[in-house]
């Protein structure tokens, strides 16, 4: 079985690309973009089509889709990193509004955007489907279904245990709740047609090039100086690389693993025929989808952190992750038992202190930034790269109002304070499924309680 070699999603396209020149040398642009995942991509997207004659070039340290934007579960979701009720008390209700729904309509525009360039992701618009498994998941889940639907443009809908089998039969689910806000897509092909399309549109992307300080006018690579009116930080779990952010995010790692396609008699079985994402209420979620040549990707996290925010390089995830992985699969879908796991995978993604997501830009400095999205970035970097478009060309528009346009978390504490913390998170919350799947209970265990605190999430 494969481990590692960046993903299963690249593996599936013939293995990671060729990778494109370095920089050569000292270069001036208007717009220089750090990181050519997501973020960075989007934003060059819409700088171009907005004004075509910017001279936009991208620095990127192995090659463009590298780095979670790669690696993910492939969840178009509309979900608010942090949640609305941050903004709420910083901005007021209607702001937080405005926040979701810009949310809901990028999954929409997304989706417009790979007709228009003609990138085949798999995308299939399915909504995203949550189970709970035992009496306290039921509890949380109903909880945030109440939580969801005091807000409009949420259209979530609470299942039974009989409706959430007519949608996907899993062991053991004593309910579930959908929303039609999320599509599933294959996020290494998402990647590389957009790759394709900034390219179409003039960006430089330069390769094989590490960025080392962000200052004003200037990004310093290990190959030369790009100097520019615009320096943008779109670097998300390899934030803490760059001379002087390494406090700034705290890059979490997270796993994956896929099986080899199901026989048509399991998809009967379990149905599962509506392009979907799955996940659940434990406190150490996991998130799944059904690929579009019939195999389970499924994912959750392993080691949560690295000492010293150290990031991997070729993806490679624990054994013991990998036998977790494996063996939750199997009690969500007994009848998969007994088909192999074809490839595990792992990635970084950047969390502020706060959990909650930010973008913006200084007009003094050029400086801009984009991320910290906790795992929603699929979504959130289309809208960020707009926002980002926007503030750079001193546009004056709603994307530019929106309650997480200037957002900044305090710093992570310094170690070996926030290993300890970040490990001692995640043992909590394990220690709190363990106790909760015994089902004498549907009140959430203590241990989450604590974590909770930790976190900062209360």
């Amino acid at each position: 079985m494969p481990n590692g070699d960046v993903s299963w999603w690249w593996r599936d396209l013939g293995g990671t690309p060729a990778p494109r020149p370095p920089l050569a040398g000292d270069l001036d642009a208007d717009v220089a973009i750090v990181g050519a995942g997501y973020t960075g991509l989007w934003t060059a997207y819409y700088l171009k089509r907005a004004q075509p004659d910017l001279r936009v070039v991208m620095l990127e340290q192995r090659f463009a889709g590298f780095g979670a934007s790669g690696r993910n579960g492939g969840w178009l979701t509309n979900t608010v990193t942090g949640g609305r009720e941050r903004y709420a008390e910083s901005h007021g209700r209607d702001a937080a509004i405005a926040q979701q729904r810009a949310l809901n309509d990028t999954v929409d525009e997304v989706v417009a955007v790979a007709s228009r360039e003609g990138i085949d992701a798999d995308i299939v618009k399915g909504g995203e489907f949550g189970v709970a498994r035992s009496p306290a998941q039921l509890a949380r889940l109903q909880a945030a279904v109440t939580a969801e639907q005091s807000w409009p443009h949420t259209d979530v809908e609470l299942l039974d245990a009989r409706a959430t089998a007519s949608r996907i039969r899993i062991d053991g689910a004593l309910g579930g709740t959908w929303h039609p806000h999320c599509a599933r897509v294959h996020p290494a092909k998402l990647v590389r047609g957009l790759t394709a399309a900034v390219e179409r549109l003039g960006v430089r992307i330069l390769e094989q090039t590490r960025v080392r300080e962000i200052a004003p006018g200037r990004a310093v690579t290990d190959r030369g100086t790009v100097r520019a009116t615009h320096v943008l930080r779109a670097t998300e779990g390899f934030t803490a690389d760059l001379a002087g952010q390494h406090r700034t995010w705290l890059p979490m790692n997270s796993s994956m693993i896929v099986t080899e396609p199901l026989p048509r008699a399991f998809w009967d079985g379990v149905g599962w025929d509506g392009g979907e994402t799955l996940g659940d209420f434990a406190h150490v979620y996991m998130y799944a989808q059904r690929t579009a040549d019939d195999r389970i990707a499924f994912g959750g996290r392993g080691v949560p952190y690295r000492y010293g925010s150290r990031v991997d390089t070729d993806g490679s995830t624990q054994q013991r992750t990998v036998e977790s992985l494996a063996g939750l699969l199997r009690d969500f879908f007994p009848d998969a038992a007994g088909v192999p796991v074809a490839h595990a995978w792992a990635g970084v993604l950047g969390v502020p202190r706060d959990w909650a997501a930010t973008v913006g830009h200084d007009r003094g400095t050029g400086l801009g930034w984009a991320g910290g999205y906790v795992g929603t970035g699929v979504t959130a970097t289309n809208l960020a790269g707009r926002t980002l478009a926007d503030l750079v060309l001193g546009r004056d528009t709603e994307l530019v109002r929106l309650p997480w346009v200037g957002h900044r978390a305090r710093r992570w504490e310094p170690e070996p304070l926030r290993w300890i913390a970040v490990n001692a998170i995640y043992t909590a919350y394990r220690m709190a499924d363990r106790a909760e799947a015994s089902g004498a209970s549907s009140r959430t265990a203590w241990p989450a309680h604590v974590a909770d605190v930790v976190a900062g999430r209360h």
